[in-house]
Protein backbone atom coordinates (compact mmCIF):
# COMPACT_ATOMS: atom_id res chain seq x y z
CA UNK A 1 0.00 0.00 0.00
CA UNK A 2 2.69 2.48 1.01
CA UNK A 3 0.22 5.34 1.67
CA UNK A 4 -0.03 7.68 4.64
CA UNK A 5 -3.28 8.66 6.34
CA UNK A 6 -2.91 11.66 8.67
CA UNK A 7 -5.47 12.02 11.42
CA UNK A 8 -5.84 14.09 14.55
CA UNK A 9 -2.73 13.60 16.72
CA UNK A 10 -1.68 10.42 14.88
CA UNK A 11 -0.61 9.18 11.43
CA UNK A 12 -0.97 5.73 9.92
CA UNK A 13 1.53 4.55 7.32
CA UNK A 14 0.39 1.48 5.41
CA UNK A 15 2.97 -1.12 4.44
CA UNK A 16 2.64 -4.46 2.66
CA UNK A 17 2.48 -6.48 5.88
CA UNK A 18 1.88 -3.95 8.66
CA UNK A 19 0.67 -0.51 9.72
CA UNK A 20 3.12 1.93 11.28
CA UNK A 21 1.28 4.18 13.74
CA UNK A 22 3.06 7.40 14.71
CA UNK A 23 1.78 9.64 17.49
CA UNK A 24 2.26 13.40 17.51
CA UNK A 25 4.01 15.16 20.34
CA UNK A 26 2.04 18.03 21.81
CA UNK A 27 -0.06 19.10 24.76
CA UNK A 28 -3.25 17.72 23.18
CA UNK A 29 -1.83 14.23 22.65
CA UNK A 30 -2.28 11.91 25.67
CA UNK A 31 1.00 11.32 27.44
CA UNK A 32 0.71 7.55 26.99
CA UNK A 33 0.69 7.94 23.21
CA UNK A 34 3.57 10.40 23.38
CA UNK A 35 5.61 7.93 25.40
CA UNK A 36 4.91 5.14 22.89
CA UNK A 37 5.97 7.43 19.99
CA UNK A 38 5.23 4.84 17.31
CA UNK A 39 4.05 1.24 16.99
CA UNK A 40 4.31 -1.18 14.09
CA UNK A 41 1.27 -3.42 13.98
CA UNK A 42 1.49 -6.48 11.68
CA UNK A 43 -1.66 -7.34 9.77
CA UNK A 44 -1.46 -10.75 11.46
CA UNK A 45 -2.09 -9.01 14.81
CA UNK A 46 -5.49 -7.65 13.75
CA UNK A 47 -8.92 -9.25 14.00
CA UNK A 48 -11.03 -6.56 12.29
CA UNK A 49 -11.23 -2.91 11.24
CA UNK A 50 -14.10 -0.57 12.10
CA UNK A 51 -15.18 2.91 11.03
CA UNK A 52 -17.66 4.70 13.28
CA UNK A 53 -18.93 8.27 13.81
CA UNK A 54 -16.91 10.26 16.31
CA UNK A 55 -17.54 13.40 18.31
CA UNK A 56 -17.82 16.94 16.92
CA UNK A 57 -17.77 16.19 13.22
CA UNK A 58 -15.24 13.35 13.19
CA UNK A 59 -15.06 9.68 12.25
CA UNK A 60 -12.97 7.05 14.02
CA UNK A 61 -10.99 4.42 12.16
CA UNK A 62 -9.99 1.62 14.51
CA UNK A 63 -7.87 -1.44 13.96
CA UNK A 64 -9.07 -4.11 16.40
CA UNK A 65 -6.20 -6.31 17.64
CA UNK A 66 -6.58 -10.03 18.21
CA UNK A 67 -6.74 -11.03 21.88
CA UNK A 68 -3.24 -11.85 23.08
CA UNK A 69 -1.46 -10.06 20.23
CA UNK A 70 -0.41 -6.86 22.03
CA UNK A 71 1.27 -6.92 25.46
CA UNK A 72 0.23 -3.33 26.12
CA UNK A 73 -3.48 -4.11 25.76
CA UNK A 74 -3.09 -7.39 27.63
CA UNK A 75 -1.57 -5.52 30.57
CA UNK A 76 -4.23 -2.77 30.36
CA UNK A 77 -7.02 -5.38 30.53
CA UNK A 78 -9.67 -3.02 29.17
CA UNK A 79 -8.85 -0.10 31.47
CA UNK A 80 -7.68 2.37 28.81
CA UNK A 81 -9.87 5.34 27.98
CA UNK A 82 -10.78 5.88 24.33
CA UNK A 83 -8.43 8.83 24.03
CA UNK A 84 -5.47 6.66 25.05
CA UNK A 85 -6.34 3.78 22.70
CA UNK A 86 -3.34 3.45 20.35
CA UNK A 87 -5.50 1.72 17.72
CA UNK A 88 -7.88 4.66 17.12
CA UNK A 89 -7.35 7.20 14.36
CA UNK A 90 -9.67 10.22 14.55
CA UNK A 91 -10.33 11.99 11.25
CA UNK A 92 -12.49 14.94 10.12
CA UNK A 93 -15.88 13.74 8.89
CA UNK A 94 -15.19 15.00 5.37
CA UNK A 95 -12.48 12.33 5.07
CA UNK A 96 -14.88 9.48 5.79
CA UNK A 97 -14.78 8.18 2.20
CA UNK A 98 -10.99 8.04 2.29
CA UNK A 99 -11.07 6.34 5.69
CA UNK A 100 -13.53 3.74 4.37
CA UNK A 101 -11.17 3.01 1.48
CA UNK A 102 -8.27 2.27 3.83
CA UNK A 103 -10.53 0.28 6.14
CA UNK A 104 -11.50 -1.94 3.20
CA UNK A 105 -7.85 -2.29 2.17
CA UNK A 106 -6.90 -3.44 5.67
CA UNK A 107 -9.82 -5.85 5.91
CA UNK A 108 -8.71 -7.46 2.66
CA UNK A 109 -5.32 -8.21 4.20
CA UNK A 110 -6.58 -9.99 7.30
CA UNK A 111 -5.76 -13.69 7.35
CA UNK A 112 -7.90 -16.71 8.24
CA UNK A 113 -6.57 -16.61 11.81
CA UNK A 114 -8.03 -13.13 12.42
CA UNK A 115 -10.97 -14.56 14.38
CA UNK A 116 -8.71 -16.53 16.73
CA UNK A 117 -6.71 -15.36 19.77
CA UNK A 118 -3.00 -14.96 19.09
CA UNK A 119 -0.77 -17.67 20.59
CA UNK A 120 2.06 -15.16 21.09
CA UNK A 121 2.65 -11.43 21.16
CA UNK A 122 2.82 -10.01 17.63
CA UNK A 123 3.24 -6.32 18.53
CA UNK A 124 6.49 -5.26 20.16
CA UNK A 125 6.42 -4.20 23.81
CA UNK A 126 8.13 -1.06 25.12
CA UNK A 127 11.82 -1.76 25.65
CA UNK A 128 13.69 -2.02 28.95
CA UNK A 129 15.39 -0.60 30.94
CA UNK A 130 12.43 1.18 32.48
CA UNK A 131 11.54 2.72 35.80
CA UNK A 132 8.83 4.76 37.46
CA UNK A 133 8.06 6.26 40.84
CA UNK A 134 5.14 4.74 42.74
CA UNK A 135 3.68 6.08 45.97
CA UNK A 136 5.46 3.58 48.21
CA UNK A 137 8.61 2.86 46.23
CA UNK A 138 10.57 3.02 43.00
CA UNK A 139 10.09 0.25 40.44
CA UNK A 140 12.79 -0.59 37.90
CA UNK A 141 13.14 -3.25 35.21
CA UNK A 142 16.36 -4.09 33.37
CA UNK A 143 14.91 -6.75 31.06
CA UNK A 144 15.70 -9.65 33.38
CA UNK A 145 14.72 -8.52 36.89
CA UNK A 146 12.17 -6.23 38.48
CA UNK A 147 13.26 -4.32 41.58
CA UNK A 148 11.16 -2.49 44.17
CA UNK A 149 12.97 0.02 46.42
CA UNK A 150 10.70 1.22 49.22
CA UNK A 151 10.23 4.81 50.35
CA UNK A 152 10.12 5.12 54.12
CA UNK A 153 7.58 7.92 53.73
CA UNK A 154 5.08 5.78 51.77
CA UNK A 155 5.76 2.07 52.28
CA UNK A 156 3.66 0.10 54.77
CA UNK A 157 5.30 -1.50 57.78
CA UNK A 158 4.89 -4.92 56.11
CA UNK A 159 6.89 -3.84 53.09
CA UNK A 160 9.47 -1.91 55.11
CA UNK A 161 10.14 -4.93 57.30
CA UNK A 162 10.31 -7.27 54.29
CA UNK A 163 12.98 -5.07 52.71
CA UNK A 164 13.65 -4.08 49.13
CA UNK A 165 12.62 -6.75 46.64
CA UNK A 166 14.09 -8.13 43.40
CA UNK A 167 12.20 -10.61 41.20
CA UNK A 168 13.63 -12.52 38.20
CA UNK A 169 11.12 -12.62 35.33
CA UNK A 170 11.65 -16.40 35.13
CA UNK A 171 9.91 -16.69 38.53
CA UNK A 172 6.77 -14.88 37.34
CA UNK A 173 3.64 -15.94 35.45
CA UNK A 174 2.30 -12.46 34.78
CA UNK A 175 1.54 -8.92 35.94
CA UNK A 176 -1.59 -7.26 37.33
CA UNK A 177 -2.01 -3.57 36.54
CA UNK A 178 -4.81 -1.48 37.98
CA UNK A 179 -4.95 1.98 36.48
CA UNK A 180 -3.89 4.89 38.71
CA UNK A 181 -6.97 6.65 37.36
CA UNK A 182 -9.11 4.15 39.29
CA UNK A 183 -9.47 3.78 43.03
CA UNK A 184 -6.50 2.01 44.66
CA UNK A 185 -4.34 1.56 41.56
CA UNK A 186 -1.33 -0.73 41.73
CA UNK A 187 1.11 -2.94 39.85
CA UNK A 188 1.45 -6.46 41.23
CA UNK A 189 3.80 -9.24 40.10
CA UNK A 190 2.19 -12.67 39.85
CA UNK A 191 4.37 -15.67 40.84
CA UNK A 192 4.60 -18.83 38.75
CA UNK A 193 3.25 -21.09 41.49
CA UNK A 194 2.83 -21.53 45.24
CA UNK A 195 6.38 -22.77 45.81
CA UNK A 196 8.40 -20.99 43.15
CA UNK A 197 8.42 -17.35 44.27
CA UNK A 198 11.71 -16.73 46.04
CA UNK A 199 12.76 -13.11 45.39
CA UNK A 200 16.46 -12.34 45.52
CA UNK A 201 16.46 -10.10 48.57
CA UNK A 202 18.85 -9.24 51.31
CA UNK A 203 18.73 -10.25 54.98
CA UNK A 204 15.87 -7.85 55.57
CA UNK A 205 13.60 -10.22 53.67
CA UNK A 206 13.63 -12.56 56.65
CA UNK A 207 11.39 -10.16 58.54
CA UNK A 208 7.59 -10.20 58.67
CA UNK A 209 6.07 -10.52 55.21
CA UNK A 210 9.00 -12.41 53.65
CA UNK A 211 7.13 -15.71 53.88
CA UNK A 212 4.44 -14.34 51.59
CA UNK A 213 6.60 -15.04 48.55
CA UNK A 214 8.59 -18.14 49.41
CA UNK A 215 7.88 -21.77 50.21
CA UNK A 216 10.03 -21.85 53.36
CA UNK A 217 7.17 -20.85 55.68
CA UNK A 218 5.54 -23.64 57.76
CA UNK A 219 2.30 -23.43 55.81
CA UNK A 220 3.65 -22.71 52.33
CA UNK A 221 0.37 -23.11 50.48
CA UNK A 222 -1.52 -20.54 52.54
CA UNK A 223 1.45 -18.17 52.84
CA UNK A 224 1.94 -18.18 49.07
CA UNK A 225 -1.34 -16.33 48.58
CA UNK A 226 -0.62 -12.59 48.20
CA UNK A 227 -2.23 -10.19 50.67
CA UNK A 228 -5.59 -8.88 49.54
CA UNK A 229 -4.29 -5.32 49.85
CA UNK A 230 -1.51 -4.27 47.49
CA UNK A 231 -0.10 -1.84 50.07
CA UNK A 232 0.84 -4.86 52.23
CA UNK A 233 2.19 -7.06 49.41
CA UNK A 234 5.99 -6.91 48.85
CA UNK A 235 5.34 -8.04 45.25
CA UNK A 236 3.31 -4.90 44.49
CA UNK A 237 3.70 -1.14 44.34
CA UNK A 238 0.75 1.19 44.77
CA UNK A 239 -0.13 4.34 42.86
CA UNK A 240 -1.47 7.69 43.95
CA UNK A 241 -1.94 11.24 42.73
CA UNK A 242 1.12 11.86 40.54
CA UNK A 243 2.60 8.43 41.32
CA UNK A 244 2.64 5.59 38.78
CA UNK A 245 0.91 7.55 35.97
CA UNK A 246 -0.50 5.56 33.06
CA UNK A 247 2.18 6.65 30.59
CA UNK A 248 4.90 5.28 32.90
CA UNK A 249 3.39 2.31 34.72
CA UNK A 250 1.46 0.69 31.85
CA UNK A 251 4.42 0.47 29.41
CA UNK A 252 6.42 -0.89 32.36
CA UNK A 253 3.80 -3.59 32.99
CA UNK A 254 3.67 -4.45 29.27
CA UNK A 255 7.46 -4.79 29.06
CA UNK A 256 7.52 -7.11 32.07
CA UNK A 257 4.65 -9.20 30.70
CA UNK A 258 6.34 -9.60 27.32
CA UNK A 259 9.60 -10.62 28.97
CA UNK A 260 7.83 -13.17 31.18
CA UNK A 261 6.18 -14.80 28.16
CA UNK A 262 9.31 -14.71 26.02
CA UNK A 263 11.91 -15.86 28.53
CA UNK A 264 9.92 -18.24 30.66
CA UNK A 265 7.09 -19.88 28.74
CA UNK A 266 8.70 -20.97 25.47
CA UNK A 267 11.97 -22.32 26.94
CA UNK A 268 9.99 -24.37 29.47
CA UNK A 269 7.90 -25.99 26.74
CA UNK A 270 11.00 -26.69 24.65
CA UNK A 271 12.73 -28.26 27.64
CA UNK A 272 9.76 -30.57 28.20
CA UNK A 273 9.86 -32.06 24.73
CA UNK A 274 13.54 -32.00 23.90
CA UNK A 275 15.61 -35.15 24.26
CA UNK A 276 12.59 -37.26 25.22
CA UNK A 277 13.04 -40.46 27.20
CA UNK A 278 10.89 -43.50 26.47
CA UNK A 279 10.33 -44.61 30.04
CA UNK A 280 6.51 -44.60 30.55
CA UNK A 281 6.75 -43.22 34.11
CA UNK A 282 8.93 -40.37 32.90
CA UNK A 283 6.55 -39.60 30.03
CA UNK A 284 3.60 -39.57 32.44
CA UNK A 285 5.45 -37.20 34.78
CA UNK A 286 6.29 -34.85 31.93
CA UNK A 287 2.66 -34.82 30.75
CA UNK A 288 1.56 -34.02 34.31
CA UNK A 289 4.06 -31.15 34.43
CA UNK A 290 2.87 -29.91 31.04
CA UNK A 291 -0.70 -29.96 32.37
CA UNK A 292 0.33 -27.79 35.34
CA UNK A 293 1.91 -25.26 32.97
CA UNK A 294 -1.28 -25.28 30.91
CA UNK A 295 -3.43 -24.69 33.99
CA UNK A 296 -1.15 -21.82 35.02
CA UNK A 297 -1.58 -20.16 31.63
CA UNK A 298 2.07 -20.62 30.64
CA UNK A 299 1.23 -22.95 27.76
CA UNK A 300 -1.53 -22.27 25.22
CA UNK A 301 -4.25 -24.79 24.33
CA UNK A 302 -2.59 -25.45 20.98
CA UNK A 303 0.86 -25.94 22.54
CA UNK A 304 -0.57 -28.25 25.20
CA UNK A 305 -2.35 -30.47 22.68
CA UNK A 306 0.63 -30.62 20.32
CA UNK A 307 3.22 -31.35 23.00
CA UNK A 308 1.03 -33.89 24.75
CA UNK A 309 0.57 -35.76 21.47
CA UNK A 310 4.31 -35.64 20.86
CA UNK A 311 5.04 -37.05 24.32
CA UNK A 312 2.48 -39.82 23.91
CA UNK A 313 4.09 -40.73 20.58
CA UNK A 314 7.33 -41.45 22.46
CA UNK A 315 5.74 -44.33 24.38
Amino acid sequence: MGDVLAGIRATWEFDTDSVLIRFERGIRTPRLLQSLRERRVPHAALSSVTLTPGKRGTVVLRAVPRPGADPLLEAAAGQLKDGCDPYRLVLPAERETLAEYYADELRARLGPEADEPADRFLVAAPEAPMRFKAYDGRASFDGDRISFRWFWTGASSEKWKAGDQTFPVTELSGVEWRSPEAFEGYLRLVPRGPASMAPATGPAAAGPGAGLLTSTAPNAQSMAEPPARADQDPAAVIFGLGYGPVHESLPFAAAVLESVRRKQSTPVVAALVGAGRRDPADIAERIRHLGELHQAGLVTDEEFSAKKAQLLAEL
